[in-house]
């Protein structure tokens, strides 16, 4: 009876901290022998010159989410965990999005029904707090975390989601009480609103003016203002989805006082300006997203960032709205003013594959920041280590085999998610992903998927582990 199910050979292992050549022996979906292992598994991969890394962790994906107003997100629990394995990524944390007036328990149940029976790849939720009530904090919340639902997103923007000071302040509170996570969307809705209403009565509607309504003031003030209520609570949090220096500032400042503040950062701010929201006709809207895309200055900031360690985590904030037909950025029509543009773009796929190609192959970073970035700390942040993020005995065997030197023109047409364009169309990348492994089982291989929809499993989060960031 062979020792190991699967051995995959010769590889360059990485986690993020070391980078060896090994074989990995897997059982039973885990990891149980690193080094030469000279016995046989029933079956074999032969790894020669390709990185072995541990499977991405995209920690800010949206997924079949309701957006009313006849919105529909155009990835399910099939198709965007799908695309996620394609890109290297073998676990997930979408949202169970709370409307104002539902009960948080409901919110999850219902995105349970949602995921059931569907999703490729492990996945947790984060939970979106929009209708903080006595109720929800006193109780639902906390029982909540207790059944691993330990990181929860606020927003201080969008009229059906945002929180004001004092909502805040109780769910930070709270998830000081509970040990738990507070991710936040830091925009300041009123200069939002206000900036909005100045340009469309002044007749400034197409997508380029989404970045004109929505400056980098409005979030440095909105980042500084939830740094200094988390101060006041003394509880770690997360600034999502951050953009530019100003943003950056204020986290930085907040670190070297000791808080701690966490920050994330996502695709579209590394490979997009504000000038991608300005081409002709309607186009620039599929480059809509908060924040929007800043100047070329801002991206050299954010990519500084992430290799002086203010920003700890590479998420996608994946956001799949279709751009053709009525139930997407066209919803409105194609003449539509900026604000009634659905705010998000597509990349589950394409998250690794660009901070390689240009973080990694270009020399900016190392191979084991790449891993860092992209697995092990959100991993760490969202209590899933050392189960997901690394390679380590004992860990699930969720593994990347990376072609390092492939190189790949990003093609919407190639890609495996349901939205009809990506914003790095046409771009060329080196390195991708060639097998994907979920917990040591086979599920992408010479370009195919081999794996059922619903094997991915839930899974129940720990308290996050702020202490080794």
């Amino acid at each position: 009876m062979p020792l190991f199910d699967l051995v995959i050979r010769n590889g360059r292992v990485a986690t993020g901290s070391d980078e060896f050549l090994a074989d990995i022996g897997i059982k039973d979906g885990h990891i149980t022998a690193l080094g030469e292992i000279p016995s046989k598994g029933t079956r074999e991969i032969d790894a020669t010159d390709k990185l072995v890394l541990p499977g991405g962790v995209d920690a800010h994906c949206h997924l079949d989410q309701p957006s009313g107003d006849g919105i529909k997100m155009a990835d399910d629990f099939v198709t965007g965990p799908r695309s996620a394995a394609f890109g290297g990524t073998t676990t997930i944390l979408p949202f169970a999005c709370q409307e104002k007036g539902q009960s948080l328990r409901a919110a999850v149940t219902d995105y349970h029904a949602r995921a059931a029976g569907k999703s490729v790849i492990d996945f947790a939720f984060h939970l979106i707090v929009t209708d903080p009530t006595a109720q929800v904090i006193g109780q639902e919340l906390p029982a909540l975390i207790r059944d691993g639902y330990t990181s929860f997103k606020i927003y201080m923007t969008y009229d059906d989601l945002k929180l004001n000071d004092r909502q805040i302040l109780d769910v930070l509170d709270l998830a000081r009480r509970e040990d738990a996570l507070t991710m936040i969307h830091a925009e300041n809705a009123d200069c939002i609103s206000w900036l909005t209403d100045k340009l469309v009565q002044e007749g400034h509607t197409a997508p380029k003016y989404h970045a004109q309504a929505r400056p980098p003031l409005v979030e440095r003030e909105a980042t500084q203002r939830a740094i200094a209520l988390a101060e006041l609570i003394d509880v770690p949090m997360l600034v999502v989805h951050v953009s530019g220096p100003e943003a950056i500032e204020q986290i930085r400042n907040a670190q070297s006082r000791g808080l701690k503040i966490f920050g994330e950062t996502c695709p579209q701010y590394l490979f997009m300006t504000m000038d991608d929201l300005d081409l002709d006709g309607f186009e620039g809207a599929k480059h809509i997203c908060s924040p929007p895309p800043r100047d070329a200055s801002s991206q050299k900031q954010v990519w500084n960032a992430l290799l002086n360690d203010t920003l700890k985590i590479f998420s996608s904030d994946h956001a799949p709205f279709r751009y053709e037909g009525g139930d997407g950025k066209k919803h409105a029509g194609e003449l539509a003013s900026f604000e009634h543009v659905p705010n998000g773009i597509p990349g589950l796929e394409t998250r690794l594959p660009l901070l390689f190609s240009e973080g990694v192959v270009s020399g900016r970073m190392s191979l084991n920041r790449f891993v860092r970035l992209t697995a092990t700390n959100p991993a760490k942040l969202y209590g899933l280590y050392p189960r997901k993020g690394t390679i380590a005995i004992g860990s699930d065997a969720d593994l990347a085999i990376w072609d390092p030197q492939k190189e790949v023109t990003i093609r919407n047409e190639d890609l495996h998610h349901a939205v009809d364009y990506t914003p790095y169309e046409g771009r060329i990348v080196t390195g991708w992903p060639e097998t994907v492994l979920s917990r040591g089982e086979i599920i992408i291989q010479d370009g195919h998927l081999h794996a059922a929809s619903g094997r991915g499993e839930f899974l129940r989060c720990a308290a996050p582990m702020t202490a080794d960031l």
